[in-house]
């Protein structure tokens, strides 16, 4: 199952969407670690293999949730 994480960042219009295939669990483990850590950052791989790094001084949130991969059409 794919997970789809969205990271908002400081003074940026855009959020990040990266897909993964590591569990709700994982991710929101990785995010919580890193806060922990005080000036850490935050490092996915998506399924493709692209790693992305955040500081997590510059997070305004992260959304986890599942990927809807091959929907077509408007979505409500």
């Amino acid at each position: 199952m794919t997970v789809e994480v969205k990271i908002g960042v400081q003074n940026t219009a855009r959020e990040l969407v990266i897909e993964t295939d590591e569990s709700n669990e994982a991710v929101a483990k990785q995010v919580a670690d890193a806060f922990a850590a005080g000036d850490g950052v935050i490092t996915l791989t998506d399924t493709k293999g692209k790693v992305t790094v955040v500081p997590t001084a510059k997070l305004a949130y992260v959304e986890i949730g599942r990927s809807t991969a091959g929907q077509v059409g408007f979505r409500s």
